[in-house]
C-alpha cells in the first residue's frame, strides 16, 4: 500500500483515542506534620467531650485523699497516697478513657476513615496517646498540690510532674491504646480500662508495706507504679535522685514498648 492511500485510510478513521491518564496520588504527609495534625484535632475533640470526665478524675482522687486523710498521719504513707491519686488521673483518663475511644473507634469502623488518611499509623496512634496525656495536666498538678497542702508536704519537689505526666501518661496511654485495639469486642476494650485503672487506684495509692508480698510483686508490673514512686520520693527532705530517674527510666521504657504494640495493632485493626 501506498503512501497515500495509507494516509487516506487513516484520515478515513477518525482521530485515534487518547490513552486516559492514571491519577497521580498526592504523596503521603510526613510523620511529624501528621503528627501535629492529629495530636490538635483529638486535643480539641478532648476539650469539648472529656472536660466532665476530667473533673470527676480529679473529684474522685481528691476524694481517696480526704478518706484517707483520716488514717494516715504522714510519713512515708502520706507520700504514697498523695503521689497515688495523683497519678491515678493520668491512669483514669489515658488507661481507661483510651482503651474505651479505640475500642469504639475499632467496632465502629472509625479506623478506616484514619486508614484513608496519608498520616503514617504511629502518627495517629501517638497523637492521639499524646492528646490524652496533656488532658491529664492541669488535673494532676491540682490534685498534687491540694494533697500537699492536705498532708503537709513540701511543694518544692513538684516541679518533677514536668517529667512524671509525660513519662507516665505515655506508659498508660500507650497501655490503654494497645487494650482498646486488640480487644475483640468493645465491652472488652471497656472492661480492661476498668481493671487496669482499678490495679492503679488499689495498687498506687495504697502503701506499698501494708500489702502482701504477691501483691507487691504485681504492683511492681503495673507501669504507673514508677511514676508514683518517682513522685513519692521528691516528697522526702533528701530525695535520692538515682532511684528517681531509674524510675522514670522505667515509665519511658514502657511507654516505647506499649505505643509500638499499639501501632502494630493499629496497623492489624486497620487491615482486617
Amino acid at each position: 500500500m501506498s503512501t497515500t492511500a495509507t494516509e487516506k485510510a487513516a484520515t478515513t478513521a477518525g482521530p485515534r483515542r487518547a490513552e486516559p491518564e492514571q491519577a497521580v496520588l498526592a504523596p503521603g504527609a510526613g510523620f511529624v506534620p501528621a503528627l501535629a495534625a492529629v495530636y490538635r484535632a483529638q486535643l480539641s475533640r478532648a476539650r469539648v467531650s472529656r472536660i466532665p470526665l476530667l473533673f470527676v478524675a480529679t473529684f474522685q482522687s481528691l476524694g481517696i485523699m480526704v478518706l484517707m486523710r483520716g488514717v494516715v498521719d504522714g510519713g512515708d504513707e502520706a507520700r504514697a497516697v498523695v503521689s497515688g491519686a495523683s497519678v491515678l488521673v493520668v491512669a483514669f483518663v489515658g488507661l481507661n478513657l483510651l482503651a474505651q475511644y479505640f475500642g469504639r473507634l475499632r467496632a465502629g469502623g472509625g479506623l478506616d476513615h484514619y486508614a484513608t488518611l496519608p498520616a503514617p499509623p504511629a502518627s495517629v496512634v501517638l497523637g492521639t496517646a499524646g492528646a490524652y496525656a496533656s488532658f491529664t495536666v492541669p488535673g494532676v498538678v491540682f490534685t498534687a498540690v491540694a494533697g500537699s497542702v492536705l498532708f503537709q508536704l513540701p511543694l518544692a519537689g513538684l516541679w518533677i510532674l514536668a517529667a512524671v505526666i509525660p513519662l507516665a501518661g505515655a506508659a498508660l496511654a500507650g497501655l490503654g491504646a494497645a487494650l482498646g485495639l486488640l480487644a475483640p469486642r468493645p465491652e472488652l476494650a471497656t472492661l480492661c480500662g476498668q481493671l487496669g485503672m482499678s490495679a492503679a487506684l488499689l495498687l498506687g495509692v495504697l502503701p506499698p508495706e501494708r500489702l502482701p508480698l504477691p501483691v507487691q510483686w504485681l504492683r511492681d508490673l503495673l507501669p504507673s507504679t514508677y511514676g508514683v514512686e518517682a513522685l513519692a520520693a521528691t516528697f522526702t527532705p533528701s530525695p535520692a535522685w538515682g532511684a528517681i530517674l531509674v524510675d522514670l527510666g522505667v515509665c519511658a521504657a514502657v511507654g516505647f514498648v506499649s505505643l509500638a504494640v499499639a501501632t502494630r495493632a493499629y496497623r492489624w485493626a486497620a487491615a482486617r
